[in-house]
């Protein structure tokens, strides 16, 4: 009986060791949200391109009056659900893999169509390799990032990093998010909020002046163009590669800078949609520089973020078909041009400011933030989280203020967190093509005064949106 009761312990014990080392091996957390947006904008009078194009084509030289009067658009209530799977996993000694699994939709409807609308390069053209997951969609639970690390190589802060990089949700971003900051391995958000295929270098050296600092060499595969007929087309892949210094990392402050730059800029999303079709050539190469300060006092959360795109076009322009069968066969606009134009380069401008007040006590939080982007600002961020358009792209300015109220519950699961959020964005759009790349920027307050502004998405002059979410993290 003594011996029965000794190996019946000794299982027990056996067990729970294997629990315990599966437990620190590998780790499951999550999130859902339920999100509910009340969305009004107001469309620009302007000429419409597939009205105006039959005028160009016939050399008519008198222009006709602008086609598309101004009209109000809105939908009321658009509600979706969002569920988010983390799992991490330390394999062996220094080499882990992170992966986040991601199903978003929208309520009533197993398509993009509701949230795409035909007024934003970021929205219009549905999802793609770079916003999956991160637009709503349908409810398959998608890979958002999947990628392991190699940390501490030959016994130096070096780490390498490869897979399907968490290159999205970045800082400042995380503050309205009412989420911690990725870390190491996020990207500053008015920089890149993007999903990349991509791998990483970093190095962490140990300054007692520059505490958690460190810098990362990144690389990125935007676009692959496949197969390719070398006697005849000219289209390539497209790449990405940035160097980003962290200078100074705390809870109190956080400082960075980064460059990046991409090679062979594609023409249309890079999966192609029902409206562009495949992507058809390579317009060029674009130039980021900027970065990001944050800063806690107290309980008073700040931040800074300022960026400068600057375009480098070819000779080559999107094409589109004039004739009905399915090919391009009139080249229209360039990287920031238009047909006809002068191929020069451009740079634009962006800054992003806010602050976020938390009175710990009740759980309540208190944010406002403004950002504005010049003509030719061009941001790499059509995975950001806002309905209308991705605001960070936006050429002209925005206003959002919120409220969040946690629930002062006590925790269960290790992360266990829930929140309601009540926010209010402003868009005020100056130029045309927020978040898009594809042709000159003409200013909105004079699209009805030439066939030659004509557009080919609805240019919504300003927009507002008032959401409220529901969220539980686990």
């Amino acid at each position: 009986m003594k011996k029965i009761l000794v190996l019946a312990l000794s299982v027990l014990f056996l067990s729970a060791g294997m629990a315990a080392a599966a437990d620190e091996a590998i780790q499951i957390s999550g999130d859902y949200q339920f999100r509910l947006d009340s969305l009004k904008g107001t469309v620009h009078e302007h000429y419409a391109f597939k009205d105006v194009l039959p005028w160009q084509l016939g050399g008519m030289t008198t222009p006709p009056p602008a086609t598309v009067k101004s009209y109000d658009v809105k939908n009321d209530s658009l509600m979706t659900n969002r569920f988010g799977l983390n799992l991490k996993a330390n394999a062996l000694e220094d080499v882990s893999v992170k992966a986040r699994l991601v199903m978003y939709k929208v309520w009533g409807h197993e398509t993009s169509t509701p949230v795409d609308g035909s007024y934003f390069s970021d929205r219009a053209m549905g999802t793609n390799d770079g916003t999956v997951g991160h637009i709503p969609e349908d409810n398959t639970l998608r890979v958002d990032y999947a990628y392991t690390t190699w940390s501490n190589i030959g016994q130096n802060p070096i780490w390498f990093s490869i897979g399907r990089r968490p290159s999205t949700g970045g800082i400042p971003g995380n503050v309205r998010q009412n989420a911690e900051k990725i870390g190491s391995a996020g990207i500053s958000n008015i920089m890149v909020d993007y999903a990349f295929d991509g791998l990483t270098l970093g190095y962490a050296p140990d300054i007692a002046a520059m505490p958690g600092a460190f810098t990362k060499l990144c690389y990125g595969r935007g676009f692959d163009s496949g197969y390719v007929n070398t006697t005849g087309s000219t289209l390539k892949d497209t790449d990405f590669l940035g160097l980003n210094a962290t200078l100074y990392d705390t809870e109190a402050l956080h400082a960075e800078l980064q460059y990046q730059k991409g090679w062979r800029i594609f023409d249309a999303p890079s999966d192609g949609s029902a409206v562009t079709g495949p992507v058809s050539h390579n317009l060029g190469d674009i130039e980021w520089v900027g970065g990001v300060v944050t800063g806690k006092v107290s309980n008073l959360n700040l931040f800074f973020s300022a960026a400068q795109s600057k375009t480098k076009p070819n000779d080559q322009l999107y094409m589109v078909d004039t004739n009905g069968d399915g090919i391009g066969d009139m080249g229209v606009a360039g990287l920031m041009y238009d047909a006809g134009s002068a191929a020069e380069s451009l740079t634009g401008t962006a800054f992003y400011l806010g602050g976020r007040y938390d009175i710990v006590s009740s759980g309540t939080k208190i944010g406002v933030e403004y950002n504005q982007g010049s003509k030719n600002w061009i941001g790499m961020v059509p995975a950001g989280d806002d309905t209308w358009t991705s605001k960070l792209g936006t050429r002209g300015s925005v206003y959002e203020i919120y409220v969040i109220q946690e629930l002062k519950n006590k925790p269960i699961a290790k992360n266990g967190k829930a929140f309601f959020k009540l926010g209010y964005q402003s868009y005020k759009f100056d130029y045309t093509g927020s978040n898009g790349w594809v042709g000159a920027p003409k200013k909105i307050s004079e699209l009805a005064n030439s066939p030659a502004n004509a557009q080919m998405l609805e240019p919504i002059a300003k927009a507002t949106d008032i959401y409220l979410t529901f969220n539980v993290q686990f």
